[in-house]
């Protein structure tokens, strides 16, 4: 099947491979680095042990994550210099030096404290330690600030220019980090990490629930969860509807792709709820529709014009039925994540938040929704700005590497098949351990890194004498 693909195509299908196993660990470790800095000060303000137990629970899970996701990305690193040489020594200039500042600032300061925030606590006290954990989550946060900008400058190219070789180069970096649609989508991404943390923990909280009603761990991670998914879920149902404006703004034909608009409407477009896109015919197969509603929610008027996929040239013009898709799903989740949160609001008013099993039940099957929604976004983002790897300037068929595709095929191959082994037995190990009760000591790590010099003077010790031991029978 591979061997009738061409070489753009199996490097675009080896990049999504890798970096959707990438965006789903960074995705959960921004928001747990943040939920971990929350439990440890409310452990310090208030000295109540569930807290404290619930920190204990999590760190290690973050852990896991957050290895898994550093190694996930070291990956895509290398497909830049092997299957996108072109693109990497075009954008080099402008794309370098902000990863360059996403290693050594937001890395490094993650890197540098998460060793004090595992295991420092009994070393370092109680304040370094609550410094060393905000670090964490400051270093998360931070790193999702330059590689959102790096994205986002590829959306929406600024502050550069154009050499003698064609290389893009910086002319203002103020322009260039803080890029139009750069605010939109950090918010957006950091929001949507906050929903996925909070959706894992809640589904946790809900598990164990259902297992011991009375369990005070669970029920202080259940109605934290329940508290975030309220509160940030209508947050981030409106910086998806601001992040849409500025896309129809910088991007029509990706926001043209997304609603389904195959034809321009000059008296107001309808929203399609459902359908099935036909690229062949340009239009939309069994829509159902809410006449003029698209206009409404992107130009606030019924009866404001939007131009449809009839104003872009072929070429130019995105996979409709991807982005279609991909961008209904995460509304669909989006607005699923409200009611959820709804739901629990309720029962908290009723007093029946910890005994509704309906509820803890829904909150499992919700758990890894989180998940699924950041994957469709990114889809929705990326296969949205296509045929163009940076938009409008330059095109992803001009950015690949001169590599034959039998050897893409070849490390393609060998991607699904490490990837699924390595990180199927890390996402076995997180969910093995998230489904211990929170009061485990261990879930399987040690509290603290192996202490060398002792062990070794355990080994040298000389052996006790047998005494009275009869001899063996074998």
């Amino acid at each position: 099947m591979l061997d009738s693909l061409t070489a753009e195509t199996l490097a675009r299908m080896q990049f999504a491979f890798t970096v959707s196993f990438h965006i789903i660990f960074p995705a959960f470790s921004i928001g747990l680095a943040s939920y971990l800095a929350v439990l440890n000060g409310l452990w310090l303000v208030t000295r109540d042990q569930t807290y404290l137990v619930l920190f204990t629970y999590w760190k290690k899970i973050f852990a896991v994550a957050f290895g898994m996701g550093v190694v996930s990305g070291i990956v895509m690193s290398y497909q830049f210099g092997t299957n996108w040489s072109v693109f990497s020594d075009k954008t080099g200039p402008i794309l370098g030096p902000l990863m360059a500042y996403e290693v050594l600032s937001a890395f490094f300061l993650e890197a540098g404290f998460l060793g004090v925030m595992l295991f420092g606590r009994e070393r370092v006290g109680d304040g370094l330690h609550m410094f060393a954990t905000a670090m964490v989550a400051f270093g998360t946060l931070m790193s999702a600030t330059w590689i959102l900008s790096v994205n986002s400058w590829m959306q929406t190219p600024a502050g550069y220019g154009i050499n003698e070789i064609g290389q893009f180069v910086p002319e203002d970096w103020w322009k260039i980090v803080f890029n139009p649609s750069f605010p939109y989508r950090l918010v957006h991404m950091v929001l949507a990490a906050y929903l996925t943390t909070a959706l894992v923990v809640g589904g946790v909280g809900g598990l164990h629930l259902l297992r011991e009603g009375a369990d005070a761990a669970a029920r202080r991670m259940f109605s934290m969860a329940m508290w975030m998914l309220i509160v940030v879920a209508p947050l981030q149902i409106v910086a998806g509807d601001f992040h849409g404006l500025n896309t129809l703004e910088h991007q029509p034909a990706k926001v043209m792709a997304m609603e389904g608009h195959y034809e321009s409407h000059p008296e107001g477009a309808p929203l399609i709820l459902f359908g099935i896109p036909n690229p062949g015919e340009k239009r939309i197969e069994y829509a159902v529709q809410i006449p003029k509603a698209s206009s409404l929610i992107l130009r606030h008027d019924l009866n404001a014009p939007l131009a449809g996929l009839d104003t872009i040239a072929d070429v130019d013009e995105p996979p409709v039925t991807i982005v279609f898709f991909s961008f209904r799903i995460m509304v669909a989740l989006g607005f699923a994540m409200l009611g959820l949160g709804a739901w629990a609001f309720w029962r908290r008013l009723c007093g029946t938040l910890y005994h509704d099993r309906w509820l803890h039940r829904a909150s499992i099957a919700m758990g890894p929704m989180g998940f699924v929604a950041v994957l469709a976004g990114w889809i929705t983002t990326e296969v949205g700005r296509q045929p163009f790897t940076v938009y409008g300037l330059l095109r992803t068929s001009d950015s690949l590497a001169p590599v034959a595709a039998p050897a893409v095929a070849a490390s393609l191959l060998a991607f699904v098949l490490v990837y699924f082994f390595i990180f199927g037995a890390g996402t076995f190990y997180l969910l093995r351990m998230m489904n211990m009760p929170p009061a485990s000591k261990h879930l399987g790590l040690r509290d603290a890194p192996t202490r060398t010099a002792r062990a070794r003077k355990a080994r040298t010790a000389p052996m006790p004498s047998p005494v009275n031991k009869e001899p063996s029978n074998v």
